[in-house]
């Protein structure tokens, strides 16, 4: 997800911040929000946050400015939600909250998740504290420093073209949503280069070869805490057997005969609309 143009990323509050403001209240990963209307909202109104909600001040997280509004997050001991108001998974909230509001979103549960996985030093146990304005955490007994965890993950395209134009393969996870094809990805292991991971993941995920590796693009993606690398490449050689318990089914499909695609908040979709405008600039799985 992309941060919006008008947000700055921050990690410690200015002076003229107050708490008053945007802020993202999680129980687990869910997000609370305003489901009284049809279309769940943001922000939450300020007696809300006041009263009926266990919210851990203490651990509350400065996230950054949106225009002239601070950005807090914070974290509820309980599911328990005021009337009128609900915690909501992410991803379910897809198409029905404004995607700048979900990709901050994804950096807020990130930083809350961080404080609440490095609590103590993973050398001495002792109780961590936060460092640098908050953008590590650090041991006071023996000085070890903690930085967010971020993952790197390599996501793949592969193409070719046959006799009834551009093909892609496609695969899908049991964890999908019904119907969703998306490009294949995996997460990259020590010592491996983002190029090697490919080749790996391409054979293991579905048996085939392939080279003309081309860099697209990357994305932040808090599902979890990774970074996913794009990159185009060539079919060269193999027939698709999906790796079983990973792979529920993969297979070639042209563009006259696309299955559901990924949502456009996710840098699958923009990696799977490149390769298509290469070859249609106006086919409808670009209008999104």
């Amino acid at each position: 997800m992309i941060l919006p143009s008008d947000f700055e990323p921050l990690w410690a509050a200015p002076e003229s911040a107050g708490q008053d403001g945007l802020w993202f209240v999680f129980h687990r990963s869910n997000l609370l929000v305003y489901t009284e209307h049809a279309t769940p909202m943001l922000p939450l109104p300020a007696d809300v946050l006041s009263g009926g909600l266990e919210i851990d001040h203490a651990g509350a997280r400065f996230v950054g400015m949106l225009r002239d509004t601070p950005v807090w997050a914070a974290r509820s001991a309980s599911d328990r939600a005021p009337d009128g108001h609900g915690f909501e998974n992410m991803r379910g909230l897809f198409n029905r909250l404004p995607d700048d509001l979900l990709a901050i979103g994804g950096r807020a549960v990130q930083m809350l998740e961080f404080d609440r996985t490095h609590r103590f030093c993973g050398a001495c146990g002792t109780p961590s504290e936060i460092f640098e304005g908050g953008r590590s955490r650090k041991c006071p007994n023996c000085g070890e420093t903690y930085y967010p965890k971020v993952s790197p993950a390599m996501m793949v395209l592969i193409k070719r073209d046959g006799p009834n134009g551009r093909e892609l393969l496609l695969a899908r996870s049991g964890r999908f949503a019904r119907g969703m094809y998306s490009a294949l990805a995996g997460f990259v292991e020590p010592s491996e280069s983002i190029e090697e991971c490919i080749h790996r993941e391409a054979f293991e995920e579905v048996g085939v070869r392939v080279h003309n590796l081309a860099y697209f693009s990357s994305q932040g993606w808090p599902f979890p805490n990774s970074l996913m690398v794009a990159y185009v490449a060539d079919y060269e050689s193999g027939e698709i057997i999906p790796q079983e318990g990973e792979i529920e089914d993969a297979r070639w499909f042209t563009l006259d005969d696309l299955p559901g695609l990924p949502h456009r908040l996710s840098i699958a979709r923009r990696l799977i609309s490149h390769v298509i405008r290469e070859v249609d600039p106006d086919h409808p799985a670009l209008r999104v």
